[in-house]
This record gives structure tokens, C-alpha cells and sequence, in this order.
């Protein structure tokens, strides 16, 4: 028996995403649609190396009778049509920021929380974590298992991606305009991304943290541990696709580098790739296309008592969006439905 899916924000890099790795985990369907704004309606988008799914309208949609809604069309719209589609008996895993902190609303890593799934039937809707904490999460839940993490300082190397297509391909133009002596346009950045880092990722808060550097926090805590203290600073960085972090841990219980190794070598969506030699690790460019988060790196940190650093390096629209979502659904098909 299979199961009728919505895939909403079919068009954009998340919603591609989706569609792929619902077709290559072949996930049980009877039906798949793909729904977008107004102005996409008749566009194509594939489903699986042979089908192709013609976009509808998200706004005239009518859920009933859908089992599931893989929503990834920003967090305005989900506001709005994730609610309907809930209401309609459609069961909403929402990639957005809407929902995320939500008390009613379960913030899903099936690596870290699966429990946490069956919370859905309060509204009827999961939230998917920032891409930046999924990969995180997933690689600290062993070794918090293992010592127990009383703080983390992450700083995150994230690609453009996570901005979108129109970020994708202001790093593209302005990449060329630089060996062609063009003009550099700045549209979707503050600042010149080729060739550039910036530390800003979302708006300013108060207190002077970007709300990607919050998230990182707030969602771990709701995730993993609300005890860990978590800092963050996010860094956009030249990358198209893959995001980096450089994390270092204070636990409570000592940890060894060899203990660290085990758990991760066990941890389920981890994969450990540290060899002490020049290319021994795992970055960005490699990573893309695979569902796991990889590990390296992994070293002990004398400042502190219990402390370890390590990289951390996933696909943000893979492990960070389109797969965590559809991992979510295996397990509610498996449990749930």
C-alpha cells in the first residue's frame, strides 16, 4: 500500500531535493504532487529519473485525502497552508523556520529524537530543524550519549545554497564578473560572496547574534538536551552546496579521542573520516549527494577538562533539508500510519 504525498515548493532547490530522495529511497506512493505558487503552476519538475510532475496551484489546493505534505515554500506560506493541510488530515513535515520552537510541535532528527514523532497528533504537523543544527546534532548525539555536553562553540562554513537558487547564482555572476572584469551585484548579500566570507546568516538580534546563530542554540536545546549551552557564530563562505562546522566540546565525564572514535563509527548517519595525514578528511566538495554527516578531525581539547574539537561536514539540501524530511515520513509509515 502506498501512501499520497504533496511536495509543496516543488521548484525550488529544497523541493527538488525532496522529490529526488523520495524516488531513490523509493518511499511507498500511490500518488505525488507538486505544488507551487501561482506563477510556477505548469512547471515541470522531475520525479525519479523518468516522471514528470506538472506544478499546481499551492493556493487552490485541497489536501483531503493526502496522507503527507513535505513542505519547503519559505515560512510565510507554510504559515499559512501547512495549518490547511493539517486541518485537511494531511500530516505536514514543514522544512521552514515557522514552527520550529513551537511547544505543540515536535523539532525532528531521526538520528537524535525519533521519539519525538508520535507528538505529531496535537496539530498534525513535524517541523524539520535549520540545516545548520540537523548536521550537528546528528554527529554530537553519540558522543552526548558517551560524556555528556555541558557546552558547545561552533563556527559554521555554510554554503549559498541555503540561500536559495538566487544565492547560488549570485555566487555564480559574480564569480565570472571577476575573471571577466565585470561589475560585482549584490542582490540576495550584504556584501561581495565570491572570494569572501560573511558573518551574516539571517537578520540581527538584540543581543547581537544573527537569528541563524539562535537557532543553532534553541534548537538544540530542544532536540538534544535543553542543559547544553550552546554559541554559535555562521559564516556564509564561497561553497555551492555543502555545509562545514568547526566544533569544540566541554563534557562533563571524560572523554578519550578513542572513545569518541567508537561511538561515532556506531552512530547511525555518521561517517568517521580522520586520518592524521594531509587529505585525510572530509570537505564540502565531497560530501555532496551523500546522506551522511561526516566526521574528522576529531582531537582532544586541553583547555577545558573534558573538552574535543571536531569538523563536521553534511549536504544541507540532502541530510540538512530534503532526506531528514524524508526520513521522517519513513518512520511515520513505519509506526504511525
Amino acid at each position: 500500500m502506498g501512501y499520497k504525498v504533496a511536495v509543496v515548493g516543488a521548484t525550488g532547490n529544497v523541493g527538488r531535493e525532496m522529490l529526488a530522495t523520495l524516488a531513490g529511497r523509493e518511499f511507498p506512493v500511490d500518488e505525488v504532487v507538486a505544488l507551487a505558487s501561482e506563477r510556477s503552476v505548469g512547471k515541470e519538475v522531475s520525479f525519479g529519473e523518468d516522471e514528470v510532475l506538472k506544478c499546481q496551484d499551492l493556493a487552490k489546493f485541497d489536501f483531503k485525502g493526502f496522507d503527507i505534505g513535505l513542505f519547503s515554500p519559505g515560512a510565510k506560506v507554510s504559515a499559512v497552508h501547512a495549518p490547511r493541510a493539517a486541518k485537511a488530515g494531511c500530516i505536514v513535515i514543514d522544512n521552514t523556520s515557522h514552527f520550529r520552537m513551537d511547544p505543540e510541535i515536535p523539532l525532528v532528527v531521526p538520528e537524535v529524537n525519533p521519539d519525538a514523532i508520535a507528538g505529531y497528533t496535537k496539530r498534525n504537523i513535524i517541523a524539520n530543524p535549520n540545516c545548520s543544527t540537523i548536521q550537528m546534532v546528528v554527529a554530537l548525539k553519540p558522543l552526548h550519549d558517551l560524556a555528556r555536553i555541558k557546552r558547545v562553540v561552533v563556527a559554521t562554513y555554510q554554503s549559498v545554497s541555503g540561500g536559495g537558487k538566487e544565492a547560488m547564482d549570485e555566487l555564480y555572476n559574480q564569480t565570472r564578473a571577476i575573471y571577466m572584469a565585470g561589475p560585482i551585484v549584490k542582490n540576495k548579500f550584504p556584501k561581495q560572496i565570491a572570494f569572501n566570507a560573511i558573518p551574516q546568516i539571517d537578520v540581527f538580534m538584540e543581543d547581537g547574534s544573527t537569528k541563524e546563530e539562535w537557532k543553532m542554540k534553541v534548537e538544540t536545546k530542544k532536540i538534544l538536551d535543553p542543559d547544553i549551552e550552546v554559541v554559535a557564530t555562521c559564516v556564509r563562505v564561497p561553497v555551492f552546496v555543502g555545509h562545514s562546522e568547526a566544533i569544540n566540546l566541554e563534557f562533563e565525564n571524560p572523554i578519550s579521542v578513542e572513545e569518541a572514535f567508537e561511538a561515532l563509527q556506531s552512530a547511525p548517519g555518521v561517517i568517521l573520516e580522520d586520518r592524521r595525514e594531509p587529505g585525510g578528511y572530509i570537505t564540502p566538495v565531497e560530501c555532496v549527494g551523500d546522506d551522511a554527516t561526516f566526521v574528522s578531525r576529531v582531537r582532544i581539547d586541553t583547555t577545558v577538562p573534558h573538552g574535543l574539537s571536531l569538523w563536521v561536514v553534511s549536504d544541507n539540501l540532502r541530510k540538512g533539508a530534503a532526506l531528514n524530511a524524508i526520513q521522517i515520513a519513513e518512520h511515520l509509515a513505519e509506526n504511525y500510519l
